[in-house]
């Protein structure tokens, strides 16, 4: 069958078609196996990341590292991160969120394989080379998440664009819920070096599936014209990722300061910042504070890590879900993305409850509160999305991960020294649970009108 890409769905239109609602009820549904896709990347990525908390207390014994030095091989993947994040977002504007992320994807499995080596190299050399290999891993990850945005953008209407980045943001907990017990009973069966080799593998074939199988929405097979048209007439930015549509454009200065300094875009960028400081906790310290602090086993840390990783999913479902119940409403997209945020960040602030109690299971059950409140939050992926200039999705996106993830520098090493000169993890509960707050401040004081911004001429 020959597929119209035209702009209108009356090339679609036949005379055996009598209504607009049984040429929608006909229409593909390709975007959601692209959203597929894009959650299992993401859960394979969020896993690496995992890798090195689950095995912290083993390679730090193995390896002779103290708890400072493992802080800041912990921050060596946020300074690469964030530094590759504006580089990163050009990169997916100038060559296409398609070979950008496949590369990416090929480059970071590698490095995780390559982990796996680090007990051979001299006792000298453990900490620079598992710092390098660390940051290396951050460097090639930073277009990840500005990739995704960049897709979910080009392949969702607004209306459906707050779920959609929610599902993709959720893959953080499931990759934590799945692959924290699997590499927990790795670690303590087979060894550390091994849950690196399983994860770098699985990668690098996942990489190869991608480039083969992955095209923009208008050239994709499978996308018949009243899916585009569909797609093109509830705001998806259908064409951004198509080479032969693209308008090289060149930012001025103006425009640029614009990216830097606008109220709006500083608020969702200092939210971001907020919410990723409480998953770097979760991502780094919170298995060793499972593990040293509250006695669990390497197994059943693994286990109890998954309890509000799962939580988390749940409430990052929801979130995306009632902020597009809200908009489909009638509601502001204003109302309809700022209420999720607030409200999942005053859930999330509770995690400082667990100072007061003695239970570890019971911790766990604080902690999986904290961290549905978390996933409700997790809507500012869909809001920079709605606001950024349709000229530059994946500069925005750079931008507002690179400033979010600043948090994974900082949080690492404080948790770090908080723990070495108190000996105690209470303070670091105290600083990842003021981060809701100021969060909750940022969206309500700070954000104005959730709205896609226009570049100054």
């Amino acid at each position: 069958m020959t597929r119209t890409r035209g702009p209108t769905g009356s090339a679609v239109t036949q005379t055996t078609e009598p209504s607009e609602t049984s040429r929608v009820g006909r229409r593909s549904s390709v975007r959601y196996s692209v959203l597929a896709f894009l959650f299992t990347i993401t859960a394979i990525n969020y896993g690496d990341r995992a890798t090195l908390g689950i095995a912290g207390s083993n390679i730090s014994q193995d390896l002779g590292l103290t708890p400072i030095s493992m802080g800041y091989i912990f921050s060596a993947f946020g300074w690469a991160y964030v530094l590759n994040q504006v580089p990163g977002g050009w990169l997916l504007d100038r060559y296409g969120s398609i070979r950008v992320y496949g590369v990416s994807l090929f480059a970071w499995s590698l490095c995780t394989l390559a982990i796996a080596g680090v007990a051979h190299v001299p006792h000298s050399l453990i900490f620079p080379t598992l710092f390098l290999l660390w940051a290396m891993l951050g460097l090639v990850e930073a277009p990840t998440f500005p990739a995704n945005s960049r897709i979910v953008s080009s392949w969702f209407p607004t209306a459906e664009r707050g779920l959609a980045t929610s599902i993709f943001n959720s893959a953080q907990y499931v990759a934590v819920a799945f692959f924290a017990p699997l590499m927990g009973w790795v670690t303590q069966t087979f060894g550390w070096k091994y849950i690196f080799t399983l994860m770098g593998a699985l990668g690098m074939v996942l990489a190869f599936v991608w480039l083969a199988r992955m095209y923009p929405p208008a050239r994709h097979p499978g996308v018949n014209a009243a899916e585009l048209t569909y797609m093109r007439n509830g705001g998806a930015l259908v064409d951004i990722d198509d080479q032969s549509m693209r308008v090289k454009q060149t930012l001025t200065g103006k425009q640029i300061c614009f990216m830097l300094t606008n109220r709006t875009l500083i608020g969702v960028y200092g939210g971001q910042y907020c919410i990723t400081a409480l998953l770097y906790f979760f991502l780094t310290w919170f298995p060793l504070y499972l593990h040293q602090s509250r006695g669990f086993s390497l197994t059943a840390t693994g286990f109890a890590a998954s309890v509000p990783a799962l939580c988390g999913l749940v409430g990052a479902i929801f979130g995306g879900a009632l902020s597009d119940k809200l908009l489909r409403e009638g509601r502001s997209e204003n109302i309809a993305r700022k209420t999720p945020y607030v409200l999942g960040m005053a859930t999330a602030s509770s995690i400082c409850l667990c100072n007061f109690i003695q239970s570890g299971w019971l911790i766990v059950a604080v902690m999986s509160i904290a961290f549905f409140g978390k996933g409700i939050a997790a809507i500012g992926w869909a809001v920079i999305s709605d606001i950024a200039p349709k000229e530059t999705p994946g500069l925005a996106a750079g931008i507002f991960n690179g400033v979010g993830n600043i948090a994974g520098i900082v949080t690492p090493i404080v948790i770090g020294y908080i723990v070495a000169w108190t000996k105690s993890y209470d303070g670091a509960l105290f600083f990842v649970a003021a981060h809701c707050i100021v969060a909750i401040i940022l969206y309500v004081f700070v954000v104005g009108k959730i709205k896609r911004l226009s570049l100054p001429s």
